[in-house]
């Protein structure tokens, strides 16, 4: 595989990325959203607007700025201002719950926070308000939470609500900051200054803050649009979230380092992305299998003329009806990467041979360096021979925000990834599966032990223990094992309803199984054992022929 293109270290800033995508595709499309289109060089004026009325409220380099908001113009503007001046992105996962946001608000040391009002049934700025009335109560840059103790002002995208200062007076009260301090701070820039803080699940209840420096997200962002194919004719519908390293550099970077037209919908809904799709004449999508297959299936896709689709995943459901037959195009499944990589650490070419990107994760990309450990004892493994995968390279994150490093790095500074996987004579990646119990649903990571942790909250279970149950379109579903407590009535409508008050969406159980204790494993110490209770959650859903999205287990 040919490896992207490498470009100058010191490009690689969110600055001088911006200046030269507005420099070289100038009035040309950057973005369409809400029936308006956003040029290259109206997306630098933008940026640069909200730089200044950062710089104006007294952000200054290394603070963190905190978004929470779905896929839209402002934030891609707001991931471009903060690079500007210095300021360090923190993006806030749209489906968190309140105290998921405050964790990360807290642990993150966001003294700003963007926000959306309110997106579907969330009231993002209610939910704040309501959670900390005296936001509302004290006089705009004299805010003095202890539960908060960083944060200073909050900003929203609407109409604001008290000292809450709404989006278009904060952009106006940054117009006396001059254009040449925003050059000069932007000058001052280097790759390897802090850039964005990203959370993801991890092992532990709360979500680890991965410190990205600049030059990952751009890196990346270069990366992809190579290694994706794209060009200025494309355009590019998508469903990935942006508050993931995945969305970020997958599909807001790479389509604009290439001058291809993103089209964005806050809200994944098949039907109107069906119309977007073929109304703008977008040529490849950026969704997960469960959404492709959601639009293939959607009873308006046989009406809707979807031939300008030419880059489109050989899963596609779509495929029929773009008329493509050949499996000449394939992204999903053929790279490796983590947020910790800020996605891909290895991939091959979109156009790469069928066989290659169907069997292998791809080659190392250049920078990186895998080695295959046996997870025991450490000891590097032969090629060939199956471990687990470490690594460390280029877009490698700064560090988990507030651990030390000697906590995930071994002693010559390779990362232990808890992936298994094994490296082929021709030096191709290929992963084989998650060594950790960590369970991956729809492309996202989810901690048992959170779901562990809320389940252990309702008086009428025991336990309640999730497991990851292999999917065809979702990679795996949880369901919840659960021993009830002795004498206790509840049903799956109960639990999953007491659950839905602490966990997000996508971390929602999609099944909840009761066992009885004589049903179960126990180690030694009286813990229940894992393997052993994915089993028969395995067989319970064969026996019991239970149907999830779609997919039959007692027909599988």
């Amino acid at each position: 595989m040919a490896e992207a293109t490498e470009i100058d270290n010191e490009r690689l800033t969110m600055g001088r990325f911006l200046t030269e995508i507005a420099d070289e595709f100038g009035e040309s499309c950057a973005i369409r959203f809400n029936r308006e289109d956003i040029s290259y060089i109206e997306l630098q004026s933008r940026s640069r607007a909200l730089a200044k009325a950062l710089v104006a409220a007294g952000v200054v380099k290394g603070a963190r700025v905190a978004v929470q908001m779905a896929n839209r113009p402002e934030w891609a503007v707001a991931s471009f201002a903060t690079g500007l001046i210095g300021a360090v992105l923190v993006p806030i996962n749209t489906f968190a719950t309140s105290e998921e946001r405050d964790y990360i608000l807290r642990h993150s040391d966001a003294s700003l926070l963007i926000v959306q009002p309110q997106l579907l049934k969330h009231r993002y700025l209610e939910s704040l308000l309501t959670d900390h009335p005296s936001i509302c109560e004290v006089p705009a840059g004299q805010l003095y939470l202890n539960a908060l103790p960083q944060l200073r002002r909050v900003v929203c995208l609407e109409a604001g609500q008290g000292t809450v200062a709404d989006y278009d007076s904060f952009i106006e009260a940054g117009a006396t900051v001059p254009d040449a301090i925003i050059d000069e701070m932007s000058s001052e820039m280097h790759p390897m200054d802090d850039c964005c803080i990203i959370y993801t699940s991890g092992t532990t209840s709360n979500p680890k803050g991965v410190l990205h420096a600049h030059r990952a997200p751009v890196l990346q962002g270069h990366r992809f649009a190579e290694l994706v194919l794209f060009t200025t004719e494309d355009r590019l519908y998508t469903s990935y979230p942006f508050f993931w390293t995945a969305g970020m550099a997958m599909s807001l970077m790479a389509p604009l380092a290439k001058g291809t037209k993103l089209i964005l919908q806050e809200v994944f809904n098949p039907e109107e992305a069906l119309l977007a799709i073929e109304q703008e004449k977008v040529t490849c999508i950026h969704a997960w299998p469960h959404q492709h297959k959601a639009l293939g299936e959607h009873p308006s896709c046989k009406e809707r003329d979807l031939t300008s689709l030419v880059k489109l995943d050989a899963f596609s459901a779509l495929k029929p009806y773009a008329g493509i037959k050949d499996d000449n195009y394939g992204v999903h499944g053929s790279a490796y990467g983590l947020t910790e990589t800020f996605t891909i650490a290895s991939m091959t070419k979109a156009d790469a041979d069928a066989s290659i990107r169907e069997k292998t994760t791809g080659l190392p990309l250049y920078g990186n360096i895998f080695r295959i450990v046996d997870p025991d004892s450490g000891e590097r493994l032969p090629q060939g021979k199956e471990g687990e995968i470490t690594l460390k390279g280029l877009s490698f994150m700064r560090g988990y925000y507030k651990r030390l490093p000697e906590d995930y790095l071994d002693d010559d500074g390779f990362f232990h990834t808890q992936d298994g996987g094994f490296i082929d004579d021709d030096g191709y990646l290929h992963w084989t599966g998650r060594i950790s119990s960590m369970i991956k649903t729809g492309g996202a990571n989810v901690s048992p032990l959170e779901i562990e942790n809320a389940a252990g909250k309702m008086p009428e279970l025991r336990v309640g223990l999730p497991v990851g149950i292999s999917h065809p379109i979702m990679g795996q579903v949880i369901v919840l094992c659960a021993l009830k407590t002795a004498g206790a009535d509840t049903d799956e409508a109960r639990v999953r309803a007491f659950l839905k008050q602490h966990l997000a969406a996508y971390k929602l159980p999609k099944c909840v199984l009761f066992f009885k204790e004589d049903e179960l494993s126990f180690t030694g110490s009286a813990k229940i054992q894992v393997g052993p209770l994915r089993e028969a959650a395995i067989a319970r859903l064969k026996s019991e022929n239970i149907t999830i999205d779609d997919h039959n287990y007692g027909s599988a």
